[in-house]
């Protein structure tokens, strides 16, 4: 048997190679949406991708399903309640159907909870085998967790339905396996689709049963209430990339760099509504950026975040460091945003030769924001961390509005008042200063090193308390 797990780190995504080498069969299972890899390890071991396996309409990433149907013919596969969701030609398993690739195995059970449509498959390295090598649970099972029930509750599915859904199929489909069985799920820690993720990215059933808090014995009612309470924001994309991964779609040409663009070009198609992203570090940016772009930092969790603050139908133009024109414009065609029109050419020069275009931002000590906290009777601080992070304490007289709401809430906020935004250590706070700056918000400062920093410095904290909105 060929298997080879492939982690992608910034979306904490991991998608599988499964291959029979007697045979040359193999699967590519929840795969990203730029294939390279998939095609290279393929060839390199003598196997042909006849198939894809979806283990559901994923959304926080786009699948690369039809770049492989392109590349080698593979058809997609599906649990049997995608039926007739997707505009695309797909093939349906059904709970308990066998796809042998020869020697090895692979075995499909319908496990719903975190979608209707939701699948786990597991794999046999001979067909006699009693005890599977492993299963890969896409996003019902995580290593320390399970999957979210409450993304689809805008399409008229409630988390509660899910849940119990979601008890069910962790009963009765996974935790019969065998202990020795490894546990291969489709994210790791970071994922917004769960919230008790770990680093590890493969475990075992024994190892879950023991220390998996959602797979320890409790009644359903009990399991509902401890799976769906706690979730993060889910970010502001995921139900466009839902939606889009039920789509036919146009391919990616992950080779393709943005066309480079004159600064007076930018210029007019930011005055036309275009998005400035700027994709360097927040240090950077803070020292001198094109007035009203956006930061969103490409070393950091980059697609999701600009997912947060950017719009689906929203064209982007690119600023950054050369060389990374096309890692960013393919970072954000892996959750589906795809109307990058160029990137602007010579962005430093540019600057230097147009100081009246360039702006710097502001940031600020802890030390610092507790004297103007002092002195400023209109301070505002706006807290971007999740609900969760929050919980473990807060500035006082922060208003907590995650990064994936803070476009939809920008009309609650002041914006004549003095602000300060902070997360937890200074990546995501650059970014919802650049969105409040590029909103029309007049005094913005960035926390450097966010409440860590604060709470380093040992000033006063306080509990977090839900905000109407």
């Amino acid at each position: 048997m060929f298997f080879q797990q492939y982690y992608l780190a910034c979306l904490s995504h991991a998608s599988y190679l499964v291959g029979d080498r007697t045979t040359g069969r193999a699967v590519v299972v929840d795969p990203q949406r730029d294939i390279a890899q998939y095609l290279a390890d393929a060839e390199e071991n003598g196997l042909w991708i006849e198939a894809v396996i979806e283990t559901h309409f994923h959304a926080d990433f786009l699948s690369g399903h039809l770049e492989l149907a392109e590349a080698t013919g593979a058809e997609t596969l599906y649990g049997e309640a995608a039926a007739g969701i997707a505009e695309f030609p797909i093939r349906t398993l059904a709970d308990g159907e066998r796809l042998p690739l020869g020697e090895v195995v692979l075995e499909a059970r319908a496990t719903p909870g975190h979608t209707p449509e939701s699948i786990s498959i597991v794999v046999y390295e001979r067909a006699e085998d009693t005890v599977p090598y492993g299963v890969l649970t896409g996003d019902t099972l995580f290593i320390g967790d399970v999957g979210r029930p409450d993304l689809l509750t805008s399409v008229g599915v409630t988390g509660d339905e899910l849940a119990r859904q979601l008890y069910r199929s962790l009963q009765d489909k996974l935790l019969p396996l065998p202990d020795e069985t490894r546990v291969f799920p489709a994210h790791g820690a970071g994922s917004a689709c769960g919230k008790n993720l770990s680093t590890e990215t493969v475990s075992t059933m024994g190892e879950q049963r023991r220390t998996n808090y959602a797979l320890q014995p409790m009644t359903e009612e009990a399991f509902v209430a401890a799976v769906t309470e706690g979730q993060p924001a889910a970010p502001l994309y995921f139900a466009f990339s839902a939606a889009r991964n039920k789509q036919a779609r146009p391919l990616l040409e992950e080779g393709d760099a943005p066309t480079p663009l004159p600064l007076e070009e930018v210029l007019r198609l930011q005055a036309g509504g275009v998005l400035v992203l700027d994709t360097r570090p927040p240090a950077d940016f803070a020292l001198g950026h094109l007035r009203g772009s956006v930061n969103v930092g490409l070393e950091g969790r980059f697609a999701e975040y600009a997912g947060d603050v950017i719009r689906p139908d929203q064209s982007v133009i690119l600023v950054g460091e050369d060389g990374t024109e096309t890692e960013a414009k393919v970072r954000l065609a892996r959750i589906g945003f795809d109307r990058v029109l160029g990137a602007l050419a010579e962005p430093i020069e540019s600057f230097v030769r147009n100081p009246d275009l360039v702006e710097q931002s502001a940031r600020i000590s802890a030390p610092e924001l507790a004297a103007r906290q002092r002195e400023l009777d209109r301070l505002q601080i706006v807290d971007i961390r999740n609900e969760g992070e929050a919980r473990l304490g807060m500035i006082p007289g922060a208003t907590v509005v995650p990064l994936a709401r803070l476009l939809a809430r920008l009309d609650e906020l002041d914006r004549t008042a003095p602000t300060v935004v902070h997360c937890a250590g200074g990546y995501r706070s650059s970014i919802g200063t650049s969105v409040l700056r590029a909103n029309g918000f007049t005094d913005v400062s960035d926390l450097l090193g966010g409440y860590a920093a604060w709470a380093a410095a040992e000033l006063p904290t306080t509990t977090f308390t839900p905000d109407v909105g």
